[in-house]
């Protein structure tokens, strides 16, 4: 199964301005379903993120800096379903990973789908599950949260779930339910 890796930081753990930097920013008027204030303005972002050419886009709102703050957020969740980085099963984990494993270690993982850390846990347990063959039980050891945690978190984020199971064929094992 080939996996784009990325070399050096994960994009996923920049900060706003600094991913925002890498990415190539265009501003469109969408046609669609709004009536007479739809297109008015060119109030649709899309981001194409150059080191990966992972891309997101936001048109469904009528403010340009709320379509960017979402189209923000939908680059986020792509670069960590769509790109791996080392799992700490395979080398010692990077500082800042060490950082939100040790925060994170324990805890529920049931996070809203706004909250700022979801793309960055959700990236670190694809990298896990892709380092163990898609095996819930042997990363929820690592995490020291139960299996149903994992399980859920990769649920609520159905392109996270397909990938996971495809890792787990992959591995001749059975899709997760």
């Amino acid at each position: 199964m080939p996996v784009s890796m990325v070399d050096g930081v994960h994009p996923v753990w920049l900060d706003d301005d600094a991913l925002l930097t890498q990415c190539d920013l265009r501003f469109q008027r969408r046609s669609g379903p709004g009536g007479q204030h739809r297109n008015k303005t060119s109030s649709g972002v899309f981001l194409h993120h150059e080191p990966t050419g992972v891309t997101a886009e936001a048109t469904e709102r009528r403010s340009q800096a709320d379509n960017r703050s979402v189209a923000l957020s939908r680059l986020r969740f792509r670069l960590a379903v769509q790109r791996r980085s080392p799992s700490v099963l395979e080398i010692p984990a990077s500082p800042p990973a060490a950082e939100f494993r040790q925060r994170y270690r324990g805890h529920p993982l049931k996070f809203r789908d706004t909250h700022p850390d979801r793309p960055v846990v959700l990236s670190l347990l694809l990298d896990d599950l892709h380092a163990s063959g898609g095996q819930p039980s042997a990363v929820a050891k690592i995490w020291k949260v139960s299996t149903t945690s994992i399980v859920n978190l990769m649920k609520s984020h159905p392109a996270a779930f397909t990938l996971v199971n495809e890792i787990r064929s992959h591995h001749g094992r059975r899709p997760l339910k």
